[in-house]
């Protein structure tokens, strides 16, 4: 007996509806994309691996998908580095290539090499799949879409105000209402650093702190000191734990507590940029958060941080997060090239929609007008009708064999077909058509050169 078959995991198959569904999440969010003006790119799912390896850091390096290289991958591997068995000495050997981790270093890549046929500021986007050989967890996978905006050749902090109005646009026509847009600056998280005396061990202050909400305030200490911070810094920090109220008395808080922080004082004035200008646009339903203990991507955001968490009530981590990278073209050789951008979590929000019941229920609609089958000829007359029907953008088919009705209605139902067409011995003889409307079962009659009356019944 043939073994059944499996995917690997981390991966999914997608069924007709579960594709209309992330089609529909797709249309919202390209139709904003361009709303706003942003153009669309593709870069190749795989990239030669010394265009990715370096750039996540030592843990990313390690969940990129390597590519063997064709032929005989072995033979450039010596005795001496194949006895030490050490994989990563060996990986440089035999693989050249690597699936793409995510779709900010490629599109990196991308502006250095097209960087003459870019009119900046350039604003683009990019829906593709990615590969992580990460540990699948729910709402996270080995291969999944994302979902990306930036602006590169700019450094105007109206970007960022921008951004945060196109995540609250797509949100909003997604009618997913109340999802927070977290917001700091990692110049800020630099002067806390600073003020405390932990400037040199800025990512295990900023990582430690990132955790407050999972381990709460003893925990932190706990970590901090055992990252080696002093117990005199963790008590010049004690005012962040604390931190609380609205956006206008945070900032206060932050200013009195950067004041000797130059770095600081200039992160605290750009986030008060932004949330000023947010106060008097308005956002449609999202809420924007100050969050200092926000500390995604220091490898590479250097001014403004954002992250999205779903509403409150669902159970899922962050849906969207993005930032200000000033030098990011600087890995590839073209310095001075400022931008900013952010994702959406596709896949996450899909869960979300998904539990909250958002999904338009015509998702499941996949055929306007289904005739059944009566036999060849009137199959035949049939597929005449649908044929028109096509020809006016309506989804129509006709059922492939003369199976017996109960059979073919069932089809129907199953495929939530709102209009079943008859075409029977008696209709061909009146060139008519009976129509019947599965919701209320009433049947109606047409005559064949009367279809534009049944299309607008539709």
């Amino acid at each position: 007996m043939a073994q059944k078959p499996s995917i690997p995991k981390g991966t999914r198959d997608f069924s007709p509806t579960e594709i209309a569904k992330r089609d529909y999440i797709f249309g919202v969010v390209k139709k904003h994309f361009k709303i706003f003006g942003f153009q669309p790119i593709e870069t190749p799912s795989f990239e030669n691996s010394e265009t990715l390896m370096g750039k996540y850091g030592d843990e990313g390096d390690r969940l990129i998908f390597k590519i063997l290289n064709s032929g005989d991958f072995l033979n450039k591997v010596d005795e001496a580095t194949y006895s030490i068995k050490d994989s990563r000495s060996l990986t440089s050997k035999i693989s050249e290539k690597a699936l793409r981790y995510d779709l900010t270093v490629p599109f990196a890549r991308y502006v250095v090499m097209h960087q003459n046929e870019i009119d900046f500021p350039f604003k683009r986007y990019q829906i593709q799949p990615v590969w992580r050989a990460d540990r699948p967890q729910k709402g996270r996978f080995r291969e999944f879409y994302q979902c990306d905006a930036d602006v590169v050749g700019a450094n105007s902090l109206l970007q960022e105000v921008e951004l945060i109005q196109l995540y609250d646009s797509v949100f909003s026509d997604l009618k997913l209402e109340g999802v927070t847009i977290k917001l700091n600056n990692r110049k800020i998280l630099a002067g806390i650093a600073e003020v405390i005396g932990a400037h040199d061990n800025l990512v295990n202050f900023t990582v430690a702190l990132d955790k407050l909400d999972k381990i709460g305030v003893e925990g932190v200490k706990k970590e901090m000191l055992a990252k080696g911070i002093s117990e005199e810094a963790i008590t010049k920090a004690a005012p962040l734990f604390e931190l609380s109220g609205d956006n206008a008395s945070q900032l206060l808080a932050l200013k009195d507590l950067l004041i000797q922080s130059e770095q600081g004082s200039k992160g605290v004035e750009e986030l008060g940029f932004i949330i000023n200008a947010m106060e008097h646009l308005q956002l449609q339903s999202a809420n924007l958060e100050i969050d200092v203990t926000l500390a995604r991507g220091l490898n590479y955001y250097t001014g403004a941080i954002f992250e999205v968490a779903a509403p409150k009530g669902v159970k899922m981590g962050s849906i969207g997060g993005g930032g200000r990278y000033d030098d990011l073209t600087g890995i590839f050789g073209l310095k001075d090239v400022s931008g900013v951008g952010i994702s959406f979590g596709l896949d996450r929000i899909y869960l979300v929609l998904e539990e909250l019941g958002l999904f338009p229920e015509t998702l499941n609609k996949s055929l306007d007008v289904l005739c059944i089958n009566f036999g060849e000829n009137e199959s035949m007359a049939a597929l005449s009708l649908v044929t028109e029907l096509r020809k006016q953008g309506v989804t129509a088919d006709v059922y492939p064999s003369k199976a017996k009705m109960q059979k073919q209605m069932k089809y129907a139902n199953n495929r939530k077909v709102p209009y079943v067409v008859l075409i029977g011995e008696n209709e061909m003889n009146t060139n008519t058509f009976v129509v019947k409307e599965m919701a209320s079962g009433e049947q109606y009659t047409y005559g064949l050169d009367q279809i534009n009356d049944f299309i607008k019944r539709l």
